[in-house]
C-alpha cells in the first residue's frame, strides 16, 4: 500500500508540475469567486454590516465545499477519463485492485490540494480580515468531514463506473454539498438537529466551526457522532463501489467506452 500510495503521489507531483497554471487558476478563481460574493454582501448590508464569527463559519464551509468537491470530482472524474482514453480496464487489473488503487490516487492528489486550499483560505483570512483558530484537535473532525467526502465520492464513482459520464449529475450534487459544509446544522433545534447529524459531513463541519470560528474546545460527544457518520457513509460507499465493478465486470463495461 505504501508503495503504492508513493506511486500515486509523484504521479500527482508530475502533473502538478508539467500543468501549474490549472493550480494558480483555481487559487485566483476560487478565491475571486468568494470575495465578490463578500462585497456583494457588504455592499448590500451596508456600512453597518457586522458578521462577526459569522464570516469565520462562512469561510470555513466555503473552503470544505471546495476541497470536497476535488475530492469527489477526482474519483469520478478520473473513472471517466480512465474509460474515455481506454485504460480503464488495465486499473482493474492492476494487483491491488481498484478500490485501492483510486483510494491511493485521491489521497496522494489531496496532499497537494491541501496545500492549494490553506493557500486559498489565508489570502480569504487577509482579504475579508477574518481571523480564524487552529487549534491542533480540528484534526480530528476534519478526518471524519474526510471520511463522509470519500464516502460520496467513491458512490459518485459507482455510477461513473456504470453511467460512464454523469457531469449533468455532478453539477447538481455541487449545490447539496453546498448545503451540507455551509449551512450551521449546529444551531437547529429538535427535531432538525437529528436530521443534521444523519446527513453526511454535517457533523464534522458543525465541530470545525466551533473550534475555528467560534473558539470553542473540542466536544468528544458531538465528535464520537461525527466519527460514526463519516465511518457509515465511508463504508457504504465502498460497498457501492465494490458492488459497481462486479456489475461492470459482469456486463463486459470495462474495457470500452
Amino acid at each position: 500500500m505504501f508503495e503504492l500510495f508513493i506511486a500515486e503521489l509523484r504521479r500527482s507531483w508530475l502533473q502538478f508540475r508539467r500543468y501549474p497554471a490549472e493550480a494558480i487558476g483555481l487559487i485566483v478563481i476560487t478565491t475571486i469567486f468568494f470575495y465578490g460574493l463578500f462585497l456583494s454582501a457588504r455592499y448590500l448590508a451596508g456600512p453597518s454590516l457586522q458578521l462577526g464569527d459569522r464570516l469565520d463559519s462562512i469561510i470555513i464551509g466555503y473552503v470544505l465545499w471546495t476541497l470536497v468537491l476535488f475530492i469527489i470530482t477526482d474519483i469520478a472524474g478520473n473513472l471517466q477519463y480512465e474509460a474515455q482514453t481506454g485504460t480503464l480496464e488495465q486499473l482493474f487489473l492492476s494487483r491491488f485492485g481498484a478500490i485501492k488503487v483510486f483510494l491511493m490516487r485521491t489521497l496522494a492528489s489531496l496532499t497537494l490540494q491541501m496545500v492549494i486550499m490553506l493557500t486559498i483560505l489565508f489570502i480569504i483570512m487577509g482579504l475579508t480580515g477574518s481571523r480564524l483558530n487552529f487549534p491542533p484537535t480540528l484534526l480530528f473532525p476534519f478526518v471524519t468531514v474526510l471520511m463522509g467526502a470519500y464516502g460520496i465520492a467513491f458512490t459518485m464513482g459507482s455510477l461513473a463506473l456504470l453511467l460512464k459520464r454523469i457531469q449533468q449529475l455532478l453539477g447538481i450534487f455541487n449545490f447539496a454539498l453546498l448545503f451540507l459544509l455551509a449551512t450551521p446544522t449546529e444551531t437547529w433545534t429538535p427535531p432538525l438537529n437529528i436530521l443534521a447529524q444523519l446527513l453526511p459531513m454535517t457533523s464534522g463541519a458543525a465541530i470545525l466551526r466551533d473550534l475555528m470560528a467560534r473558539g470553542e474546545s473540542l466536544n468528544f460527544t458531538k465528535l464520537g457522532i461525527a466519527f460514526v457518520n463519516g465511518v457509515v457513509y465511508f463504508a457504504v460507499g465502498l460497498v457501492l463501489f465494490y458492488l459497481a465493478e462486479r456489475e461492470a465486470k459482469r456486463r463486459g463495461m470495462l474495457s470500452g467506452y
